[in-house]
């Protein structure tokens, strides 16, 4: 069947499916209304999700009513929630809210058949080329996410120039992923679409929908596979990373059969699996994707001998090991080997340590004010690896040791940040002040010092964010988040400006050398 019919059949079927779940008419009028002007845009007119998470009751259950008047009235720290208070009544504002803990008539099934009608192959891989049609160094490539158009643009890290533009769905998820050898890439949309693309042809190779609504993605360490967490519905998908076709839905429910949104998922090449944290179960899965897994029993291991590993174990292929933590984990990181999972939960009080070879918390963390650990760095300091994070709320970076868990330094910023980058080549790490009136700054942190060395603002006004570095590590790229914003490149060890390249809101991007060598100094 041709690409554009089997679109315009999908088309149709999701707006049938889609219709089905429209606000009902005994709504309260007000509600529907403020919901329409205010919420749609990011949430969707049907409350499944667009930019911003779907607002059902299966979704939010760890938020009671008063707490989401609060959001709705006064925005949400670390995401792109405004506040409304000086926008809607209170009595608005209560009505929205009764709204978005109505159940929907009927929310959309998205199981295997309504995955698999969606699948869409552009470019056979046999059809494309064994080299690049381009000159460009293919593991110095960036892909730029640009939101203020949904386009993506492939930067040539050595020339800084364009390659490749070209128009992806709705609200794409900033965390590009590459296959291992670094010639595709995988990007994600919130509502749900997976595409794939080839960076030698500079060609779209397959597309697909995977959920209503997607959290993100991981590339097994392998190649083979490709693993979607979803916000709704409540599972995982496993992917054939060839073409993406779809080989397994994982439905991810808890003992008592209570289900959860996906908040990470994650590779560990070490140890050929799959890392997922869960939003409304207090546990991590751990699934292998390695070939014939060996079966495990299922039940706990009580035990604590060395070399005995502790967790609930499913028997088939993609095995998931379950296990129990203490409280919520919702953003989460690794260390060097692998052993270790560090991990931060929205009560904004703490962090933890889960060793992964004997399934339970080793350590928690001195980490208040909502680490974004996903946006944690690694490096040597004293001759001891520590991994430093920068705060959603509070302005600090916390510098920590990664062999006693303790903090060694709080480094205070001009306010809360949300990335920080480094390189193995550069001695310094650079964190961004994503929150607040100074969110137009970046600082420069020595990492032999733990000291702010060099505070820029390369657009005075607009927020500065999200800084990667070029494959050797000489130059750094910082993105101006802005309509009219610009990818800002910066000699590394100068810190001075070296050419300035305009885009539509460049919100990340990601250098194919170091995300596939998982380098220290950026995410993973």
């Amino acid at each position: 069947m041709a690409p554009q019919l089997t679109r315009l059949i999908l088309i149709f079927v999701l707006a049938t499916t889609l219709g089905a779940t429209s606000l009902r008419a005994e709504e309260t009028p007000n509600a529907v209304r403020a919901f329409t002007e205010h919420c749609a845009e990011c949430h969707g007119g049907d409350r499944l999700g667009r930019m911003g998470p779907a607002l059902l009751p299966e979704n939010l259950g760890r938020l009671r009513k008063p707490a989401a008047i609060d959001v709705v009235t006064n925005g949400r720290p670390a995401t792109q929630m405004p506040a409304f208070g000086a926008t809607l009544s209170d009595a608005e504002i209560a009505a929205v809210v009764d709204l978005i803990y109505t159940p929907l008539p009927s929310v959309p099934q998205w199981a295997m058949p309504e995955i698999q009608a969606t699948h869409i192959v552009h470019n056979p891989l046999a059809s494309l080329p064994d080299v690049p049609v381009h000159d460009a160094d293919p593991l110095n490539l960036f892909t730029v996410v640009e939101a203020g158009d949904h386009h993506v643009t492939i930067l040539d890290g050595d020339r800084f120039e364009p390659l490749w533009r070209f128009p992806t769905h709705f609200a794409l998820h900033g965390g590009a992923k590459y296959s291992p050898d670094g010639r595709f890439v995988y990007l994600a949309s919130r509502d749900g679409w997976l595409e794939q693309h080839d960076l030698f042809s500079l060609k779209p190779v397959a597309e697909i929908r995977v959920g209503v609504n997607i959290r993100n993605i991981a590339v097994s360490s392998d190649g083979r596979w490709v693993m979607a967490g979803n916000m709704l519905p409540h599972t995982l998908v496993i992917l054939d990373a060839r073409e993406l076709a779809p080989i397994k839905v994982i439905s991810v429910v808890g003992d008592k059969d209570q289900t959860s949104r996906v908040s990470a998922v994650y590779t560990a090449p070490p140890r050929q699996s799959f890392v997922v944290a869960l939003k409304d179960i207090p546990e991590i899965w751990e699934i292998k994707y390695q070939d014939n897994p060996k079966p495990v029993p299922t039940g706990f291991v009580h035990s604590h001998r060395p070399g005995m590993i502790e967790g609930t174990f499913d028997f088939g292929p993609f095995p998931v090991r379950r296990i129990k933590l203490d409280d919520y984990l919702d953003d989460f990181f690794f260390d060097l080997a692998y052993r270790n999972l560090i991990g931060a939960a929205r009560n904004a009080k703490n962090g933890q340590v889960i060793n992964l070879n004997v399934g339970r918390k080793v350590a928690d963390l001195a980490l208040d004010g909502l680490p974004h650990l996903g946006s944690g760095i690694i490096f040597d300091y004293e001759g001891r690896s520590v991994l430093a994070t920068p705060h959603l709320k509070q302005p600090t970076v916390s510098v920590i040791d990664m062999t006693s868990w303790n903090t060694i330094k709080r480094i205070d910023t001009l306010g809360p940040g949300f990335f920080m980058r480094s390189h193995e080549n550069t001695p310094y790490a650079w964190v961004d002040v994503f929150f607040g009136e100074h969110r137009d700054a970046v600082h420069v942190i020595d990492k032999r010092t733990l000291e702010i060395v060099r505070t820029l603002r390369p657009a005075p006004g607009k927020t500065a964010a999200h800084v990667e570095f070029t494959k050797d590590g000489r130059f750094a790229l910082l993105s101006v988040w802005d309509d009219d914003g610009a990818i800002v490149v910066y000699d590394a060890a100068t810190l001075e400006e070296v050419k300035r390249i305009p885009m539509r809101k460049p919100v990340g991007k990601y250098n194919v050398h170091n995300k596939i060598t998982f380098s220290a100094g950026t995410s993973h």
